[in-house]
């Protein structure tokens, strides 16, 4: 509607049908064609802008038309039908997504903030294993999206189905290790059989994620019975580090006494071969002076018998040589030194 200021002039006219008849005509005026050009502008603008979209490097944008899904536009900037016909739902298909069992972060940093431990977190973290024990176990499964389609249109909620099937996956595999293995050695082993169980039941309901990792943040026994937990691990572990003292010392003195059998064992070799060379020499000697001796037995009689005087000679000390036909020697004699005169006088002289 436009205002006609020609129908209010004057004070307005005396007849009310009069003056809702020039109002009427004032409206079939030139103010329709305004309005229908204002709208058809409103309306192209609308169009346009709701035609355009864009889609990030990291996601896939799935269009659906009038609700139906008709496919899957790549990053970039792209165009619908406008008006609502064409919805677009973008999807981070390269993105990282994780999701928090047995506690959840309030602020991630460098000082992470936690929610605070509730009944609900501390029922869906303790666990039954396979001994029958009790462990708490808090974990990450992190996961892409592969399938856009069966992500969005598979599975009514994926986010509460994929929880619901890895609180199952983790049950059922801790269930299969006992409370060592999942608190200690076998932690690594119980996250990559969670990781595989669960990937196979994620393809099986169709939920279109690909399960990247599942890693066990904390894993511990109930708080009423870890101190008694912690005596135990103790003790294991000084059970470990004798057993290891035991077989480094073990190291050391083995090899150690092998080393010294081996130098007796090289020793005796070696003294086994000096003594038959030696023995081969003296032989051969014996045999170079029996030849000698047989072409002159007199002269190599006497030969011998020198070389053996200024062998022995050296190492008696004092020496006296005197003829058996000498007298009156006594004076001659040093008696002091009677301990080394007289075991060789006492002999009866010499040559």
């Amino acid at each position: 509607m436009s205002w006609n200021p020609e129908v209010f002039k004057n004070g307005g006219p005396k007849d009310p049908a009069e003056a809702f008849k020039e109002f009427i005509a004032g409206l079939k005026g030139p103010s329709w064609k305004t309005l229908a050009i204002i709208v058809a502008v409103a309306a192209v603008v609308i169009g346009l802008a709701s035609s355009y979209y864009q889609v990030e490097p990291d996601e896939v944008g799935v269009v659906r038309r009038l609700g139906k899904f008709t496919g899957t536009s790549d990053p970039g900037p792209h165009f619908r039908l406008p008006f609502g016909v064409d919805r677009v739902q973008n999807v981070p298909v390269q993105r990282q997504l994780k999701m928090e069992f047995g506690f959840r972060t309030t602020k991630p940093g460098v000082e992470t903030r936690y929610q605070p431990a509730t009944r609900d977190l501390a029922k869906e973290s303790m666990m039954l294993t396979g001994d029958l024990n009790v462990a708490v176990v808090e974990w990450i499964v992190q996961f892409k999206i592969k399938d856009p389609y069966a992500f969005l249109f598979r599975v009514r909620n994926v986010d509460e189905t994929l929880r619901i099937l890895s609180e199952s996956t983790m049950r059922f595999v801790v269930g299969d290790h006992s409370v060592n293995e999942v608190l200690t050695t076998g932690r690594q082993k119980v996250a990559n059989e969670a990781k595989a169980l669960l990937q196979q039941l994620a393809d099986r309901y169709e939920t279109g994620v690909d399960i990247q990792q599942v890693v066990l943040q904390d894993v511990n026994p109930p708080d009423p019975v870890k101190p008694s937990f912690n005596e135990v691990n103790q003790a294991i572990q000084e059970k470990e580090r004798a057993i290891n003292d035991a077989h480094a010392e073990v190291n050391k003195e083995v090899p150690q006494a092998r080393g010294e059998a081996e130098q007796e064992v090289q020793a005796a070799e070696g003294y086994a071969v000096e003594r038959v060379n030696r023995a081969k020499g003296e032989a051969g000697r014996f045999a170079n002076i029996l030849r000698e001796y047989k072409k002159a037995p007199d002269v190599t009689r006497r030969r011998m018998y020198l070389e053996s005087v200024s062998e022995v000679l050296p190492r008696v000390g004092s020496k006296v040589i005197f003829d058996e036909a000498a007298k009156g020697m006594t004076p001659i004699l040093r008696m002091d030194r009677s301990e080394d005169v007289l075991p060789a006088a006492a002999k009866g002289g010499g040559r």
